[in-house]
Parts: structure tokens; C-alpha cells; sequence
């Protein structure tokens, strides 16, 4: 079942569109994310579905409700914000039961009790915000949006206030907490690893379009165009040429694999080469030089050049330790072949 359904949606600041004829849907109890640069629209779009912003054209529908006439604070949608809005002067159980006030007072109590157990702060009740780290904040704004017991939850780039090691440990707490309540949530963030460790389904937005609304996995190994292929991941796109009915003649080899429909023998084209798709190989007859080098602690990842001179991205084992400037045999690893006419 369907929970969320943002159907040819489009909302205008002026004359260029924000939003631009957008559609989506999301499953009861999956995590979505909207995922791009600053300014792309995809805060707007948590404001459209919140009911902050009219839409101009299109129609929002939750559990088969069109949300138009919906005012916002009569909607069954919980909100964290980026700056987690918690009210300074009131207790953490307090902040979380502010949107139960309409609850018996044993029942508010154990709603505030369950859910700080479940955030992991349940001794934390009584005290005050600016007592609390960042991340706890995070958790007890989460907590105050699960409270009412919404159909939706949306987050506001919930993690950006945050240090990287927190934000991505707190990323799968709150995916976990989110699971484990069977809610639905959308997230917007401009942070891959953030997108890919809490959503089960991300969208790819570009100017205000959703180039892709897809799985992790489908977006990195299958991108539907070259501007997800460029923006999901790393990679390099490098030359090459159709040599046959599904197969491709590179600098590094012939290649078969599913090729797009309007691709015929002869045609140019470029593949999508990841740092995994390339493999340090001392036996392999073709070689590169190493023009960079990142040591990432369980893996460096080169930067390495081919006798054409085009560059190439790999990721090896730490024990493979390499100088600038010297020269290692390299093989490809297509388990996915992504190509794109040129």
C-alpha cells in the first residue's frame, strides 16, 4: 500500500519553477530520502507535503487523502527540523508530550516514558535542552515528532548541526527507531552516505527535477541518466566504442553487458568506471601509474593514469602500498557495465 503519493507536483517562486512537475510515491512503514545540492527544491518539497507552501499544480495525497484542503496543522505528518525547534524552557518530557496535550494524563506519561526509551534517554526526563549533547537533542526531537503517533514523519537535514562519526551513527539510530515504530519518513539531505545508510528508497533531485527515485543499490549500479551517475558515488567516465551487439572495446580491454536500447555497433559512448571497478592485478597485462594517493585506513583509494592519459579511480587493500609515480598492473571488474552515448 501507498502511503505518501506526490503526483506531477510543481510549486513556483517567480517565474522558474522549484519544484517541477514531480511524482513519487512511497510504501507504508519505507524510508524515503531527497537527496541533492542546496537549492535543488527538496526542502520545498517536505513544505508542500507539511502544507507550509500551496502547490500550484499537481496533488499530494496521503493514505489516499488529497492533503489540498488539509490544513497543515490538521495533518498526520510529525516534522524535525534542522535546529531540532526544542522548547528551552521545558523538561525533555515535556518537550516530547507537547503535542499530547489533548491525551488522558496517565496515557500522555506513557507515551513520553515509551518513547524516551526508545531514543535511549529514558533518564534523561528531567532535564533541560541545553543540558542534552547535540545528538541527544536530535533524539528528543524525534521522539516529540513520533509522539502523536503520525502517518509521516519528515526530517530536515536532521544531522547537518552534527560531526561526521555522530551524524553517521546517528543516521542508523534513527533509521532503527524509525523501524521500530513502523514509521514512514521522508528525509532531505545533500549527504550520500546519510541518504544511502537511513533510506530504503532515495530520490536524486536536480533543479527542481527528480532525475531518479530508486534503491541505493539500483542508483549506484543502475543510474537512469549521466546526471545521477555523476552525482551518486565516485566514478570517471571514460571513452570507448560499441564493438558489437553488447559489447564495448575500452582502453582496458572488451566488455560485455546490457547496453542502452539506442546504442548500435560503432556508436561512441562513455562508461561509468568506479574506484571498485577497478582491480590491482600484477599479472594483468595493462598498467597505470599512480598519480594520487588517499589512505583510508582499510583501503587506499588512487588516483591512477592510463598510457592515454585518462585517469582512473581504484580502491585497493591498505596492504597494497603504492608510491606517486610508480606503475601497477591494473584489470577491470564490470559486475555492472554503465554506459552512456557521447
Amino acid at each position: 500500500m501507498m502511503l505518501l503519493e506526490f503526483d506531477n507536483v510543481t510549486q513556483s517562486y517567480g517565474v522558474a519553477p522549484v519544484v517541477d512537475a514531480m511524482s513519487f510515491a512511497l510504501a507504508d512503514g519505507e524510508i524515503g530520502c531527497l537527496l541533492g545540492s542546496s537549492g535543488c527544491g527538496k526542502t520545498t518539497v517536505l513544505r508542500c507535503i507539511a502544507g507550509f507552501e500551496s502547490l500550484q499544480s499537481g496533488d499530494i495525497r496521503l493514505a489516499g487523502q488529497t492533503l489540498a484542503k488539509v490544513p497543515a496543522h490538521q495533518r498526520p505528518i510529525g516534522m524535525v527540523f534542522q535546529d531540532y525547534a526544542l522548547f528551552p524552557h521545558l523538561t525533555v518530557s515535556a518537550n516530547v508530550g507537547f503535542g499530547l496535550k489533548g491525551w488522558a494524563r496517565r496515557e500522555r506519561a506513557a507515551r513520553v516514558a515509551e518513547l524516551l526509551e526508545l531514543v535511549g534517554l529514558a533518564d534523561s526526563g528531567g532535564k533541560y535542552p541545553h543540558e542534552l549533547s547535540g545528538g541527544q537533542q536530535q533524539r528528543v526531537a524525534l521522539a516529540r515528532a513520533l509522539a502523536p503517533k503520525p502517518r509521516l514523519i519528515l526530517l530536515d537535514e536532521p544531522f547537518s548541526n552534527l560531526d561526521v562519526d555522530l551524524r553517521e551513527r546517528l543516521s542508523r539510530e534513527v533509521r532503527d527507531i524509525l523501524k521500530r515504530e513502523g514509521m514512514s519518513a521522508i528525509l532531505v539531505t545533500h549527504d550520500q552516505h546519510e541518504a544511502f545508510a537511513m533510506a530504503d528508497k532515495v530520490g536524486v533531485m536536480q533543479q527542481g527535477r527528480l532525475r531518479q527515485w530508486d534503491t541505493p543499490y539500483r542508483l549506484y549500479h543502475q543510474p537512469a541518466d549521466r546526471a545521477v551517475a555523476d552525482f551518486i558515488g565516485q566514478g570517471v567516465l571514460v571513452p570507448g566504442t560499441v564493438s558489437g551487439l553488447a559489447c564495448l572495446s575500452l582502453e582496458l580491454g572488451e566488455w560485455s553487458g546490457q547496453l542502452p536500447d539506442e546504442l548500435s555497433a560503432g556508436d561512441a559512448v562513455n562508461v561509468l568506471l568506479r574506484p571498485d571497478d577497478v582491480v590491482h592485478d600484477d599479472a594483468s597485462p595493462f598498467t597505470a601509474t599512480v598519480l594520487a594517493r588517499d589512505f583510508r585506513g582499510t583501503v587506499f583509494h588512487y588516483t591512477l593514469g592510463l598510457p592515454s592519459g585518462q585517469k582512473v579511480l581504484a580502491q585497493v587493500p591498505s596492504h597494497h602500498d603504492h608510491a606517486i609515480g610508480e606503475a601497477i598492473g591494473i584489470r577491470l571488474e564490470l559486475d555492472h557495465l554503465i554506459a552512456f552515448a557521447r
